[in-house]
């Protein structure tokens, strides 16, 4: 039995910042976390609208990657990712349930686009090499939504 989840694709696409869900952030819709959290790397209101108007998670990082960037995002950018995984995997929801079936799997944000912050990267410049945070936060919460469940919170 394999005790790890190496990357978010098929069954697993759903951990993943680029799978459809609504997710609001700071009064505006977006259709995936990850067009949130590239609107939210900016405090320019023309920038996210722009982002928010991405039709493809894809548009909205490249969107993300040109806009004018806040000056404290170094400071709170790991703390908005846990935000808005909180919010996509709120408690009662079934994406939370699907979060919950992982079990006590290892979650790794495996790629091969040289993403080390959020994840691990499987190429071979990289060597297996990245901090996951991505992976990290989505076992925290998923540990919390556990906890919620059984304390009734």
């Amino acid at each position: 039995m394999n005790d790890t989840i190496n990357q978010f694709i098929n069954e697993y696409r759903f951990l993943s910042n680029f799978s459809l869900c609504e997710i609001e952030y700071e009064r505006m819709i977006y259709r995936s976390l990850e067009a949130a959290y590239q609107a939210a790397k900016t405090l320019d209101l023309i920038e996210r609208i722009k982002i928010q108007s991405a039709v493809t998670p894809g548009r909205a990082k490249k969107l993300g990657n040109a806009i004018t960037l806040r000056d404290d995002w170094d400071k709170i950018k790991l703390g908005v990712m846990e935000e808005l995984l909180r919010k996509k995997f709120k408690l009662g929801s079934e994406l939370s349930q699907k979060l919950l079936e992982t079990g006590d799997k290892e979650l790794i944000e495996g790629n091969y686009w040289c993403d080390g912050w959020l994840g691990q990267c499987f190429c071979s410049k990289c060597g297996n090499k990245g901090e996951n945070h991505l992976g990290k936060l989505l076992m925290k919460i998923r540990t919390d939504l556990k906890i919620e469940q059984v304390c009734g919170e």
